[in-house]
């Protein structure tokens, strides 16, 4: 079995959304043959685009909500169906014991992630985390658990 964790930008702009779902495709494909399980948060970009590639590449799809509040506080109307949907397809829905969605709580459904999986793909460009349990900061816990990360950033990727 084959357990990759997502960490990545949320705020991926429209036409970015199908260069990053190739990318990811692309990269999930070495894992074919094998049980995949995809682990995400389920967040508004990055980790919504790796969900539906794991489950386009018949993968199995584990969710971590960093709080009890997640889906009500930041999941925003607009992307409600969506995240509905892709929840609704998970085998296991894991929520971390914070009663409020804040930065403590992403970083700890990060860290939560880090320590269940083989490997990371971080939907990421570079840059240092706007803020604590940001992409930058996972990229760099992942590091220091000496974990593998697969950075996908494809050309002409940008945030909004």
């Amino acid at each position: 079995m084959s357990r990759i964790g997502i960490t990545g930008h949320s705020n991926l702009s429209a036409a970015s959304v199908p260069l990053v779902l190739k990318a990811l495709e692309s990269e999930l494909s070495a894992y074919s043959g094998h049980d995949l399980v995809g682990v995400s948060c389920l967040a508004r970009g990055a980790d919504q685009v790796f969900a539906h590639a794991v489950l386009s590449a018949g993968g199995t799809l584990e969710v971590v909500l960093p709080a009890a509040d997640y889906r009500e506080r930041k999941v925003k109307a607009d992307n409600a169906a969506e995240f509905d949907e892709l929840i609704s397809k998970a085998a296991k829905v894991h929520t971390m014991p914070f009663a409020e969605s804040n930065r403590d709580a992403y970083m700890g459904a990060s860290d939560y992630i880090l320590d269940s999986v083989e490997a990371m793909f971080a939907v990421w460009d570079g840059q240092p985390a706007g803020g604590r349990g940001g992409t930058g900061d996972v990229v760099d816990a992942a590091r220091e658990r000496g974990l593998p990360i697969i950075v996908v950033w494809p050309d002409d990727a940008e945030r909004v």
